[in-house]
């Protein structure tokens, strides 16, 4: 079946409890809603539509797919509603609420909380190359103890990136759209387009998979704090496997930022995940260490003096 965008549900329907409001975006994957509870309290629905494997046509309610597709749409409803459930269990600031999930419709919803704010991805667009470091420590720093929550529950997110990280009114972080995660559930099952975002997928999105593990969700927390300083994403990770054409942080924004923060960004975009962190703790250790203001630029080579860092004995 060809790609093509699905009809939302219209403004004012009533889906169980709730009622539509509006939608609010619209993925390959799924459709969220602006909805409202029986008490008037805003709420998001996430309805699961995949729009290579299901067809909503103008005016109607249920999709349609295709007898080909049908093994592959079930099992992602209930990968889905397996993600639902999972996160149904997490109960930190730092991740997004899941209140409900439910059947209708041919397909499953679940509903999340509404949060007032503004994605990571929107403030970099508004601030490009003016984005300090002790914002990008701030949030990334308090996300991570979100992130740190997600691998305690054997979750991945697996498309974590700037659009995925939600920020409240007074700057603090939220984890978004858990969506990839699912890929991770089983192995064995018809096969689901792999869901990732070129730039910020680790090395490991591609290919057979088999590598997947927390320092891939680093990998994209590194390209997430790439980009705070690039005003965009950084060259995909396939790309960098033909021909890594990608500056490192340390020599793109020398004497910019502390030479500890550009150090963690480019650890964390190692190609080879057994060079990046391998825990979110010790990327956070890292981070919460006292930052040290950038020196005026000498004589000396960035490379050489990364070189002479590298060679110093571990402790």
């Amino acid at each position: 079946m060809a790609q093509q965008a699905n009809q939302p549900l219209p403004n004012g329907f009533p889906l169980e409890e709730y009622t539509i409001d509006r939608q609010l975006s619209l993925g390959g994957f799924s459709i969220v809603y602006l909805a409202s509870d029986p008490d008037g309290k805003q709420v998001a629905i996430k309805e699961y539509l995949p729009n290579s494997l299901a067809l909503r046509g103008k005016g109607e309610i249920k999709p349609v797919i295709s007898t080909d597709h049908q093994g592959a749409f079930r099992y992602g409803m209930k990968c889905f509603f397996e993600e639902g459930r999972s996160l149904a269990k997490l109960s930190h600031p730092n991740v997004i609420r899941v209140l409900n999930f439910f059947r209708a419709n041919d397909t499953v919803y679940m509903v999340m909380e509404y949060e007032h704010g503004r994605t990571l991805q929107e403030f970099i667009q508004k601030h490009q190359g003016h984005i300090s470091e002790r914002f990008i420590r701030g949030v990334f720093t308090r996300m991570l103890n979100g992130l740190r929550e997600v691998h305690s529950h054997k979750l991945l997110h697996l498309d974590l990136k700037p659009s995925n990280i939600y920020l409240r009114g007074d700057n603090t972080p939220v984890l978004i759209d858990f969506g990839a995660a699912r890929q991770t559930l089983a192995t064995d099952q018809p096969i689901l387009k792999p869901m990732y975002t070129p730039g910020f997928a680790s090395p490991e999105h591609y290919g057979a998979r088999t590598d997947l593990g927390p320092w891939s969700d680093i990998y994209s927390v590194g390209a997430s704090m790439y980009s705070c300083l690039a005003g965009n994403a950084p060259l995909s990770a396939d790309e960098r496997l033909k021909k890594d054409t990608l500056a490192p942080a340390m020599m793109r924004w020398e004497s910019q930022f502390s030479d500890r923060l550009l150090e963690i960004i480019d650890w964390c975009l190692n190609l080879n995940h057994l060079y990046r962190p391998q825990s979110v703790f010790a990327l956070q250790k890292a981070l919460v260490e006292t930052v040290t203001p950038p020196k005026p630029k000498n004589n000396a080579h960035w490379l050489g003096r990364f070189v002479e860092k590298l060679r110093k004995p571990t402790k």
